[in-house]
């Protein structure tokens, strides 16, 4: 929508813009929550060593973190009765395949407990509050309601089938049951998990330069630079200066994907004269090996100025810290202190995890706001959300182009259109996955994810807990199998993804 409104200068009206907040909003929350107990914490949490605990002092560990309710010896151990009766069954179920036992296992029976208690707890959370999807985008993922222009969730104080005062009320109580777990469970464990690995504040840097595009507009113009979080770059790791985005810098390098350009294998295209389509004339893609200097990767390598950035709420709250923002900066200097490092930890794949969850705090903080802003608007008689005035092909220009900005949980995404009588011409869109898992370009520099695997430590070739933990420090976002070969191309493991 945005990429449309951009080139057909639509002003969104102003409960469009909030509803679009909220919904991207509690994304970040639902999806960052998610990610960090059922995708990455068993990464860090050895859960078989949970059986192991003393539910007791788990139970005293917990109240030492937070005020969170679920937190006595009796609940503890009702969670570890239910671990147990797993593994005696032989059904450990979607616990079933890790590295249980890993010697880069670093928390004690206690924490690794507590991790599993609030594990459990996630899952009921996360689709309780994801509700709000359902009421202002009618489902979750991939909400219904966006058009161009603004949205189709209709608001009338006097329908129950509309956006009213009640399921405003219910979104509210929605956000701070959401603000409350992130507050007292999610970033309560998130530091008590890194006190454990601080080491990890100096693995997994990556390419040390970092774009956001900034999210959460504050005004209805197209791609404003009017953000609650800020748009930026921040290059070398210089925390110093946040260096502004031109969209016009963005380009994309195929001399290792298996694509082809007209022009050749070497040159970049900016996305609005970007090719797609999969016209490939080498050799069958070779999956069994594939030889890293030639084309290795479905990814194209999109580039900044010629540079690699890393994208994310690494990122995202990098940019932040730089510019300023005050609440980013309390939660980040809080967090720091807490973990007795200075700002260089950032720059890592801790930091990276870290990041993630002080976005989610910030933003949690921040939804109760927007949804009273949705309430005082219709308090004051203000229910627009839909600007039509150029929705009729017949009014465009014979030839418009434009770009939407946005940034989605896992990193900057843009879309690019060229629009010809009428007619899409040609869409393009590079996503946050495209940056980070860039192959790499035509003058050899790595991507994102292959910059910061470099110099991992690995306990044990056969079971690469160590490089699970940088990848998935990432939130990566890619369907594919993953082989791991040696110097000498033996395989030591494969991972099938069906």
């Amino acid at each position: 929508m945005r990429a449309v409104e951009n080139a057909l200068q639509i002003t969104i009206p102003d409960n469009a813009r909030i509803i679009r907040n909220i919904i991207t909003g509690i994304q970040y929350v639902q999806d960052h929550t998610i990610h960090f107990y059922h995708l990455h914490a068993l990464d860090w949490v050895d859960i078989v060593s949970a059986l192991k605990a003393d539910p007791g002092k788990t139970s005293d560990l917990a109240q030492s973190i937070s005020d969170w309710h679920n937190s006595s010896k009796t609940y503890f151990a009702g969670v570890q009765d239910k671990l147990k009766s797993f593994v005696e069954g032989g059904q450990l179920g979607l616990f079933a395949n890790a590295y249980w036992g890993h010697p880069a296992y670093k928390l004690p029976p206690e924490a690794n407990l507590m991790a599993v208690a609030h594990y459990l707890e996630a899952l009921d959370w996360q689709k309780n509050i994801i509700r709000i999807h359902a009421i202002l985008g009618s489902k979750n993922p991939h909400a219904q309601t966006y058009l161009v222009g603004g949205m189709a969730t209709a608001m009338n104080p006097n329908d129950e089938s509309t956006l009213n005062a009640n399921s405003i009320a219910h979104m509210l109580q929605m956000a701070q049951t959401a603000k409350e777990f992130v507050e007292k469970v999610y970033v309560p464990d998130l530091l008590a998990i890194a006190s454990f690995y601080k080491d990890w504040a100096g693995i997994g840097a990556g390419v040390g330069s970092y774009l956001s595009y900034g999210e959460f507009p504050k005004d209805n113009v197209s791609n404003t630079d009017n953000l609650f979080l800020p748009r930026g770059r921040i290059l070398e790791k210089d925390l110093s200066k946040v260096h502004p985005v031109d969209q016009q810098k963005v380009a994309e390098y195929i001399a290792h994907s298996w694509y082809t350009y007209p022009e050749g294998n070497n040159v970049s295209k900016h996305p609005w004269d970007g090719v797609t389509d999969y016209k490939y004339t080498g050799p069958k893609p070779p999956y069994e090996f594939l030889d890293t200097d030639k084309k290795y990767s479905w990814v194209k390598a999109p580039r900044y100025e010629d540079k690699p950035m890393e994208v994310g709420p690494l990122a995202r709250m990098l940019v932040a810290y730089a510019s300023g923002h005050q609440r980013v900066k309390e939660v980040v200097d809080g967090a720091l202190k807490k973990l007795g490092v200075g700002p260089a930890a950032l720059f890592s794949t801790l930091g990276r995890t870290a990041a993630r969850g002080i976005e989610t705090l910030v933003v949690a903080e921040a939804l109760p706001d927007w949804i009273g802003q949705l309430a005082g608007n219709m308090k004051k008689g203000d229910l627009r959300i839909h600007d039509n005035s150029k929705w009729e092909p017949s009014t465009w220009p014979s030839e418009a182009k434009g770009y939407g900005f946005h940034e989605a949980p896992r990193g900057s995404l843009c879309h690019w259109v060229r629009i010809k009588d009428g007619k899409i011409s040609n869409y393009q869109c590079v996503v946050p996955g495209t940056w980070n898992a860039s192959p790499r370009d035509a003058k050899g520099q790595r991507g994102p994810y292959e910059t910061a695997l470099i110099g991992t430590p690995v306990a044990k070739p056969e079971e690469p807990l160590e490089i699970l933990r940088t990848v998935h420090s990432f939130d990566p976002c890619l369907a594919c199998a993953v082989h791991v070969t040696d110097v000498n191309r033996k395989e030591l493991l494969k991972v099938k993804v069906s």
